[in-house]
């Protein structure tokens, strides 16, 4: 296994449902598809391992994934492809900022979003740039692919649809302030939230508003919908459900501080899991916002979960990542890099690829976790701690040796 050793030390809506492994699965985007509920199989040939791969930048993008190959950004500015099955690097491209977007694969393309301001269309077996197009300001919304179009927002305050064939402009629609949510689609609208603090239907063709919600502040996490209703956050502190036909409020619950966290829906079991930022993850009743469980985490949740089996996976703040039984919120294992020590925090969301799980960290690696046998890898922190304590012990023997050679010169 090759890991690079080197490594900065200061440095939505994810469900999935695992089930027997069979060939032909990929998460091809933010949150898997276009409703941002995923659904993802593992390949019956695919050998997993534990490893984390080192950038020179934060990881806050979450992984795509197609035929055992993670895509995703750093802050280094790069955008990277590693093979899943022995973390080697396959290619990276650089971009002229931050690329905090998650990528979206869809056929030979990945589309992402760079805080230079461009949307990138690469070429996945290579990197090589097929189109890119500017807009106002930068991007940290997440592309959708569907159909012919590519619709992301930007902090411009604006929301594109572009034609994924040569990266033309379909339409816009200014919100009037930044969009860091990334859209969703159902049916012919177009979901998205604005730091307007406001939550926008849109006509998927012609950009034209349906309606609008407002809430009490910024909406920067991530819609998901389910049975014509959308579920999202605002920095208000209140998780809202939706109608999807005319804008009206169904029910919402107030998680006490902002929620950036963009939620995750059991469509078996009438589940939403979401996040806030006093580290709370909190189940609710998808019907009548009535909360189920609570799990309190180290440091604010930002991450939106994924679902396996019976479990939940999401990260913190803190520097942990949690896996919590799904139906009462009790730990079931945890992992944190930093040992507890040097803590970086984890805003980058977990993709589930069968029994391995996949996410990025503020200490600049990607993660590959193996959630059956309740494992990772060895993080680069032990090394640090390691060789710290290896010098602390040669200075000890050192101070020692020269004491008793002035002892015998007295």
């Amino acid at each position: 296994m090759n890991v690079r050793k080197k490594q900065v030390l200061l440095g939505f809506i994810i469900t999935c449902i695992l089930v027997s492994p069979v060939a032909g699965a990929d998460w091809n985007m933010f949150h898997e598809n276009a409703q941002r509920t995923g659904y993802l199989e593992q390949p019956a040939d695919f050998t997993p391992t534990v490893w984390y791969f080192s950038t020179q930048g934060t990881i806050k993008s979450s992984p795509a994934i197609l035929n055992k190959v993670a895509y995703f950004g750093s802050s280094d500015g790069h955008v990277y492809a590693v093979n899943l099955e022995d973390c080697t690097k396959l290619w990276d491209y650089k971009t002229e900022g931050a690329v905090v977007s998650s990528p979206s694969i869809s056929g030979d393309y990945l589309y992402v979003g760079s805080k230079d301001g461009y949307v990138y269309a690469q070429d996945i077996k290579n990197g090589n740039v097929k189109w890119k197009y500017k807009t106002g300001n930068s991007i940290e919304s997440s592309p959708l692919a569907h159909d012919n179009m590519i619709y992301i927002g930007s902090d411009d305050g604006r929301v594109y649809s572009i034609y994924k064939s040569n990266g033309t402009k379909n339409w816009e629609y200014n919100t009037g302030n930044a969009v860091k949510s990334s859209p969703v689609i159902i049916d012919d609208y177009l979901i998205v939230g604005s730091d307007d603090g406001k939550i926008y239907a849109l006509d998927m063709e012609t950009g034209d508003k349906k309606w609008e919600y407002t809430t009490g502040d910024k909406v920067q996490s991530s819609p998901a919908v389910m049975n014509n209703v959308v579920y999202v956050g605002s920095d208000d502190g209140k998780l809202y459900a939706i109608n999807i036909n005319n804008g009206t409020l169904k029910w919402n619950y107030d998680m006490g501080k902002p929620v950036d966290s963009s939620p995750t829906i059991d469509t078996n079991d009438n589940s939403l899991f979401v996040g806030a930022d006093n580290g709370k993850m909190i189940c609710l009743d998808t019907r009548n916002g009535v909360e189920k469980w609570s799990y309190n985490a180290t440091g604010a949740v930002k991450t939106s979960a994924a679902i396996v089996k019976n479990k939940i996976v999401f990260g913190s703040d803190g520097g942990t990542v949690y896996i919590v039984n799904k139906y009462n919120g009790n730990l079931e294992w945890n992992y944190n890099p930093g040992y507890g020590i040097i803590n970086q925090a984890i805003q980058s969301s977990p993709a589930v690829y069968g029994n391995m799980i996949y996410f990025g960290a503020d200490d600049g690696s990607l993660y590959a976790l193996n959630n059956d046998k309740m494992n990772g890898p060895t993080s680069v922190y032990a090394y640090y701690i390691g060789g710290t304590l290896v010098i602390l012990v040669i200075f000890l023997v050192t101070v020692r040796i020269i004491r008793k050679r002035r002892k015998k010169a007295e």
